[in-house]
């Protein structure tokens, strides 16, 4: 509570209790007045009594009266005025205060003429008259306490009349009473203050409590609102409005559905006697990552708000539907017993989603969805098992579903064998490198290398690198795959040195989760320091999600861009950000993804989109490789496009150390032009 606002409530009080008293003293005032008047005629000055009397009961009514005049504050106390009419007459606290004042010293003032209906206080009713203006005066000060003015200037014109009476009269003993009186009138002013001072006092600690209180309860709801707000922003998405991860899987709990108790029985014993078939469906959107680069953030947003709004028209009200990240959403529906199955409702969703949004051509945006039968899995195994039909879904095109299944569910158990293995290949060194060379100078010369992890799994064979990195990220095995691959590549950069290549860099690929979690920098600078080897033969692949939160990695990335190593950012087009965004980081190199150079001999479209990348990449310094060119054909229209650097089949394929060095020393004895090199 401010200062100013304890002040204006600590007079508030003081004029209610000026009211309250102004109506107790009054009557009081009133009575004094008719036997002043009584006295007044029984001494034979009935006219001067009446026309006294008169005027002092004037004011008295008056003041009566200006007690009941609506106050110009919303905390009024029952009796008070209230409503819009009043509300336009009210006064001020401060108004009502000066105008009290005013009343009480014309009441005052009306006693100060008590002298003229005694010949200055000479006559027999002198003691009568005396008598009563003291007590008048004292009463005054004992009900007046609240605001220290108004007795004040209530008992000075009286006693003050008085005085001058006694001294104008004269005499000893008159003269002592007239300095009795000041000092009465000096006593009772210092008594009106010190009342004052205790019922400010009061009403401070009076209104700091009930301050308090309020604040107590304002604090209180404040917390249960706050409460409220953290419970729905911690379990729904902010931009859609759903469900986030979080609050999916508590509502799956809050079903029954826990990782003790399968879903299929969850949803049994939900309803036992309706017989049902229960489907996880996983959504993720098809080209928003391109329209979202093109288009900026603000399209993004709306297209996930409505297709988070066309999701939810589709679906029952009591369906559980959630965004659990980026353009990801997820639905737990449960269909009746003799129901066709998923497919239906997996293609009118993908229809749903597909028909044209604002702003946008037709068909930019689509779906995938990944589904899985909510069988004898528990929650853990269901989400795994779904993602991994919408991962199969994706990689057979743009608005398709997939059921998981039981060769997905071989897939799963490979995952599952691959995480709990890799541990000990890496520890039997059954982890090769194998380098796929970006070319420059339209594939006549070898500019990188970069470093591709393979393993062959004994019970499921070959590998691919970004599976092996994923589950090393789900095992918690990131680290020390990203320590065995660079000591791989410290020791392929030695051999290129060893063979004259110095001019060649070594690309290592390290994800952004990486990049933020581990000291990147130290590990990388203190190995090749280590081993005496340039930092600039290394170059440093990160995938362009590290442009959401640059903050979060850019003191690593300028530490290790300062100290010689070169930083691209890979598959660029399938995230979130755009080139602007990478202007605050020490990048080199944009590397186009392979999504957007495959068969871009036929697509005008995606011809448009790598030219507008080159020529914005140009002007704000960055390098740019195609990656994924496959064919000839793919080449030439890169070639055409002017882009610089280029990677895939149709150049060359990965190989593995040794092999590689051998295939640039037979490049480097033959020319460019030897057949032979040809991949």
């Amino acid at each position: 509570m401010t200062a100013s606002a304890l002040n204006d409530a600590i007079v508030l009080d003081k004029l209610r209790a000026v009211r309250k008293t102004v109506a107790i003293s009054i009557p009081v005032n009133m009575l004094l007045g008719v036997a002043a008047l009584a006295v007044a005629i029984h001494a034979g000055k009935g006219a001067a009594g009446a026309l006294w009397f008169s005027f002092s009961l004037a004011i008295n009514i008056t003041r009566l009266l200006f007690c009941r005049y609506p106050i110009g504050n919303d905390r009024r106390e029952p009796g008070e005025a209230t409503g819009a009419r009043a509300s336009r007459r009210a006064l001020s606290v401060g108004r009502h205060l000066t105008l009290h004042c005013v009343f009480a010293f014309l009441s005052g003032f009306a006693w100060a003429l008590i002298p003229f209906l005694c010949d200055g206080y000479t006559t027999p009713e002198t003691v009568f008259y005396l008598a009563v203006v003291c007590g008048i005066t004292a009463g005054a000060v004992t009900h007046g306490f609240a605001y220290a003015v108004i007795p004040i200037v209530f008992i000075t014109p009286p006693l003050v009349s008085l005085i001058g009476c006694l001294l104008y009269s004269g005499g000893y003993d008159r003269n002592w009473l007239a300095a009795t009186v000041l000092l009465y009138l000096l006593a009772l002013i210092r008594g009106s203050r010190v009342g004052e001072e205790l019922v400010d006092n009061q009403s401070r600690l009076k209104n700091e409590a009930t301050f308090l209180s309020r604040s107590l309860e304002t604090a209180n709801h404040r917390i249960t609102l706050f409460a409220r707000d953290m419970r729905e922003r911690a379990t729904h998405d902010d931009l859609t409005g759903l469900l986030n991860r979080r609050g999916f899987a508590e509502v799956l709990v809050s079903r029954g559905q826990t990782g003790q108790e399968t879903l299929s029985e969850g949803a049994a014993r939900r309803d036992e006697h309706v017989a049902g078939r229960h489907f996880l469906l996983l959504f993720d959107l098809d080209g928003f990552k391109t329209i979202n680069d093109a288009f900026g953030h603000k399209t993004g947003d709306m297209i996930l708000v409505e297709v988070a709004g066309r999701l939810r028209a589709y679906l029952p009200a009591d369906t559980p539907l959630a965004r659990l990240g980026g353009d990801e959403f997820a639905a737990l529906v449960d269909l009746p017993a003799g129901d066709a199955g998923p497919e239906a409702i997996a293609k009118d969703l993908i229809a749903a989603i597909a028909a044209p949004f604002a702003r946008l051509p037709a068909g930019r945006i689509g779906v995938s969805i990944g589904i899985c039968e909510c069988d004898d899995d528990n929650l853990d195994t269901l989400l795994v098992a779904a993602d991994v039909a919408l991962y199969a879904a994706k990689n057979t095109g743009r608005n398709r579903f997939r059921i998981f299944d039981e060769a997905l569910r071989r897939r799963a158990q490979m995952t599952r064998d691959i995480e709990r293995d890799l541990a000990a290949a890496m520890a039997q060194q059954a982890l090769t490198m194998w380098y796929q060379p970006i070319m420059a100078e339209n594939g006549t010369r070898v500019d990188t290398l970069e470093a591709l992890v393979r393993w062959q799994h004994p019970a499921h064979g070959f590998i691919p690198p970004m599976e092996l990195v994923a589950v090393s990220a789900l095992s918690g095995l990131s680290g020390d795959l990203l320590r065995y691959i660079l000591r791989e590549i410290t020791e392929m950069v030695a051999l290129l040195r060893q063979n004259g290549f110095d001019d060649v860099r070594v690309a290592m690929n390290v994800s952004p989760r990486e990049m933020t979690q581990m000291s990147v920098d130290e590990l990388v600078i203190s190995e090749f320091k280590a081993l005496g080897l340039p930092l600039s033969m290394l170059e440093i692949e990160i995938t362009e999600e590290v442009a959401i939160d640059p903050a979060a990695v850019k003191g690593k990335l300028d530490r290790l861009t300062q100290a010689g190593v070169r930083l691209a950012i890979d598959d660029f087009g399938t995230g979130y950000s755009s080139l602007s965004a990478l202007q605050s980081l020490p990048i080199h190199r944009v590397k186009i993804d392979r999504g957007l150079i495959h068969s871009i001999a036929a697509s005008p479209e995606r011809q448009a989109l790598v030219d507008a990348v080159l020529h914005v990449s140009k002007s704000f310094g960055f390098e740019v490789v195609g990656e994924g060119v496959e064919t000839p054909e793919d080449q030439a229209t890169l070639e055409e496009l002017g882009c610089p650097l280029m990677q895939g089949y149709a150049l060359s394929r990965p190989r593995p150390r040794e092999e590689i060095v051998g295939w640039m020393e037979s490049g480097r004895k033959a020319g460019p032009a030897n057949e032979e090199l040809a991949p």
